[in-house]
């Protein structure tokens, strides 16, 4: 299934803290270090960072402790998105740091495109790199879409791992080079993400305070106008207004009370419907997310833009919740024979919601089907073939 070598990847984070895409690689990383062919370790640029109101620290993030329960060495260049510094500019101090960790690697592996503006430095060592893209707007990436373009043209960039059609084909449009661009389906652990069976799903319900017999609709994402949270909540009103048994979780960074922005749109739909605000359940960020999967009929996505393959529609989808989606990136891709897909409207997506949660008896067997399809293990065999293509195309591997 892998290939057979002894490769030596360094994994660059910006930082540790929830998010797709921090799961993903971090998946990828223990999956591909626990199978014993590679060797990998990780260096995180940020050891505290500050998202939706909220500062994530890296010694509690469950990437990380993932991470390390997995044997992966995991350093960091101690930053905190909190202090002043220039976020471009590294010290020599840190540098040190870089050339410790870079030492006896092979390859260098970026989680996105933002930890580039490092590899990019001159004081870095020489590797080849393997960028991992997951958006579809790379033009929101800012100047770290420039540093990956710069990667790119001095050869630094041996390849580019896409996680969907819709990332490879954005990137190529926006300049990187095509032959570079490597699409690897999104995977997640299926051990972890399973419908429960009733009876457990009917007490885990009863103790979040939801009916057992109550259609129940679970947003996971974090408060972020990318995730269209006001459209979500919009679309809870309309949903909540046509279904009188009907609940809905909202999980993420930015999902709490403590959160100004949030209070404030939950407001501005439900000032005059308390009654409804009442079955509106905000959890914040959650470290269960496939009990939460399990216990909900729907699992709802109202991004504007940005998504590529986003893991929440499949892991709600593995745990039996039916997906709905906006047409976002590989979005309507996913869901295709699983689940539905509807415009911005929020009573559109109110209505359908309602018709997911009636067919999801009729969509079980297309879900269980779907299951090998988003198996990790594919997504590590295809990483797998990535790295090491990355390297025999270079010719340059670190004597150990």
């Amino acid at each position: 299934m892998f290939e057979h070598s002894s490769l030596r990847v360094l994994s660059l984070y910006e930082g540790f803290f929830s998010g797709g895409a921090r799961v993903l690689h971090s998946t990828v990383v223990a999956g591909l270090h626990a199978h014993g062919h590679q060797q990998h370790s990780a260096l995180s640029l940020y050891s505290a960072v500050r998202r939706e109101t909220m500062l994530q620290r890296m010694e509690d993030d469950p990437r990380f402790r993932n991470l390390r329960a997995a044997g992966v060495r995991v350093a960091t260049l101690g930053r905190s998105t909190d202090d002043d510094h220039d976020p471009r500019r590294f010290t020599d101090a840190e540098m040190e740091i870089v050339a410790r960790e870079v030492t006896g690697v092979d390859l260098v592996m970026s989680l996105k495109e933002q930890p580039l503006r490092l590899v990019n430095e001159g004081a870095f060592p020489q590797r080849p790199v393997v960028a991992c893209l997951h958006r579809s707007d790379p033009e929101h990436s800012g100047a770290a879409l420039d540093d990956l373009r710069t990667a790119a043209a001095s050869g630094l960039l041996a390849a580019a791992v896409c996680c969907a059609e819709s990332t490879r084909d954005a990137y190529a449009a926006a300049g990187v080079p095509e032959h570079l661009l490597r699409v690897v389906p999104n995977g997640i652990d299926l051990t972890r993400f399973h419908p429960l069976r009733r009876a457990r799903r009917a007490a885990m319900r009863g103790a979040a305070g939801i009916p057992a017999d109550a259609t129940l609709v679970a947003y996971a994402a974090r408060y972020d106008a990318m995730k269209n949270p006001r459209l979500f909540i919009a679309a809870a009103r309309e949903f909540l207004e046509r279904d009188d048994d009907g609940h809905v979780l909202m999980c993420g960074a930015g999902m709490t009370l403590d959160n100004p922005g949030l209070v404030a749109d939950l407001d501005e739909s439900f000032a005059d419907r308390p009654d409804l605000l009442a079955r509106v359940h905000p959890l914040g960020v959650r470290r269960d997310m496939e009990h939460v999967y399990a216990m909900a009929d729907v699992v709802a996505l109202t991004s504007a833009y940005g998504e590529a393959a986003p893991l929440c529609l499949i892991e709600g989808a593995m745990c039996g919740a039916v997906p709905v989606t906006t047409p976002v990136g590989d979005s309507a891709r996913l869901v295709a024979g699983i689940g539905f897909v509807t415009g911005f409207d929020a009573a559109e997506i109110a209505e359908t919601w309602i018709e997911a949660a009636a067919r999801r008896g009729e969509l079980r067997g297309a879900l269980t089907a779907a299951r090998q399809r988003f198996s990790h293990v594919r997504m590590l065999s295809g990483y797998a073939r990535v790295l090491e293509q990355a390297v025999r195309g270079t010719g340059l591997r670190v004597a150990a």
